[in-house]
């Protein structure tokens, strides 16, 4: 395949992985960024290259879909623009809720401009602390809507029901719900479980574990979760749909904490601290409808993906 394509939000952990492997199948590739809580040196090795270009941007302040002047003309729109960890979104609230309301607004407008297809890149926490399990799409969720998480998980579901309104007047729009996503090029004290755990294991610091350590995660690796995106965006007969994609091998917390120490060699012992609000109890996506429309499912299991995170391990 080949196109001009436009990743908003490019220069984080995700999107620099997605960068990186639509240059590499020859699209040409425009990263949007205002880096906030993405860092240009995710995309270093893309600088200067053939092809890739980036525009440090804020997705909010783009005019109403009028950005093709600096932009050009697309085929294709990832929208992955957001704080996306609890530390940086709770640190960000007005900007996160920015990026996903009038940044979501201003993406579909060049896209329906350009007349190009568009994937948003929701989340998880649409599904708030869920009362179904494991979590499926028809969900609608159990969302505290003013707990300090809102900025987060109303502003997704806003970022949702734009999408959604838009393909409802005929734009081609797919929603992907992502679920824990980790991998190479994390920041190390972004707020997530997996890079807190890791940094800690390796200066043998305390594993600081919120609660008893009993709630649960599915965590997918970063290269199974871009084949997961670029199948939602280039397949056919999908708009319109909404999409979990995630790893449905749930651990506990615990479980997690126990294997990064194995895995690490670490002598680090483990602190429980008081429990987060709102953190749901359990998280595990139902990933049939992905796996029945596009042919995705994760091949890289939880221990095979910590240890690519290891030092001197590389990603293949």
């Amino acid at each position: 395949m080949s196109g001009r394509v436009l990743v908003a939000g490019g220069a984080g952990f995700l999107g620099s992985h997605l960068c990186r492997a639509l240059c590499q199948e020859g699209f040409e590739v425009t990263c949007l960024d205002n880096l906030l809580t993405g860092r240009e040196a995710n995309i270093a090795d893309l600088l200067g290259r053939r092809g890739f270009s980036f525009i440090k941007e804020d997705t909010a302040w783009l005019r109403d879909g009028q950005g093709t002047e600096t932009i050009g003309p697309l085929d294709y729109i990832f929208h992955l623009a957001s704080p996306a960890s609890p530390r940086d979104y709770t640190t960000w609230p007005l900007e996160t809720l920015l990026a996903n309301a009038m940044g979501t607004y201003n993406l579909l407008q060049l896209a329906r401009h350009s007349k190009a297809r568009f994937v948003l890149a929701s989340t998880s926490e649409v599904y708030g602390s869920p009362l179904i399990h494991p979590q499926l799409e028809d969900y609608w969720g159990n969302v505290n809507p003013v707990g300090v998480r809102s900025c987060y998980d109303e502003g997704k579901r806003y970022a949702e029901a734009l999408s959604m309104a838009y393909f409802r007047q005929g734009l081609d729009v797919r929603v992907v719900r992502i679920f824990n996503t980790y991998g190479p090029g994390m920041r190390g004290g972004d707020g997530r479980v997996i890079p807190n755990f890791l940094s800690q294991a390796h200066a043998k610091e305390p594993l600081t574990i919120y609660g008893d350590g009993r709630q649960t995660r599915s965590f997918c690796y970063v290269s199974d979760l871009v084949v997961g995106l670029q199948a939602a965006m280039f397949t056919r007969g999908v708009s319109g749909e909404v999409l979990n994609l995630g790893n449905p091998e749930e651990v506990t917390i615990l479980e997690l904490a126990q294997l990064i120490k194995r895995l690490t060699g670490s002598p680090s012992e483990l602190k429980f601290l008081p429990g987060v609000r709102d953190d749901p109890p359990r998280r595990c996506p139902d990933i049939r409808r992905a796996n029945r429309l596009l042919g995705w499912k994760p091949t890289i299991s939880l221990e095979e993906g910590l240890t690519r995170m290891l030092p001197g391990e590389t990603e293949t």
